[in-house]
């Protein structure tokens, strides 16, 4: 007989197990832009194994993630995915990054405090998003303006 008190269908959520494991996702070019597309909001940490300030703000996203359960938090390992970081002309890692609705809201590279990573997130979640699409129209819109 299952047992309903740890799992009312008398299955367990693997995935939640899974999610516990690791709160972070690995993001590749195979699915980065299903990630962005799929999820409100993604905060993305470009790094590599041999960067030791990626080493140092490793667990400080991690602790973010687990705090944040409702945000996606992607990794992304530039030595293994170069494509990615040359596409947001990453320079400098690590390199926070914050996409809301698919608008890119944050990028700022160096390791984060731990306080200060918790108050870019307030931040972003308080953002109208409506006002920033109304924005990066009007800049836009200016460039192409510049252009001409």
């Amino acid at each position: 007989m299952p047992d309903r008190a740890c799992c009312p269908d008398g299955f367990p959520d693997t995935r939640k197990r899974v999610r516990a494991m690791s709160s972070t996702v690995e993001l590749t070019k195979e699915n980065f832009d299903q990630t962005v597309t799929d999820n409100e909001f993604v905060l993305i940490d470009f790094w590599a194994s041999w960067c030791g300030p990626c080493r140092q703000f490793a667990p400080v996203y991690e602790k973010a993630a687990e705090e944040n359960p409702d945000l996606v938090f992607g990794k992304v390992d530039t030595e293994a995915q170069p494509e990615l970081a040359a596409a947001f002309g990453i320079q400098s890692i690590p390199t926070l990054m914050i996409v809301r609705d698919q608008v890119a809201v944050f990028a700022q590279p160096g390791a984060l405090p731990e306080s200060a990573l918790t108050d870019v997130i307030g931040q972003a979640r308080k953002l109208d998003m409506d006002e920033v699409r109304k924005s990066v129209a009007a800049q836009q819109a200016q460039a192409e303006q510049n252009d001409q």
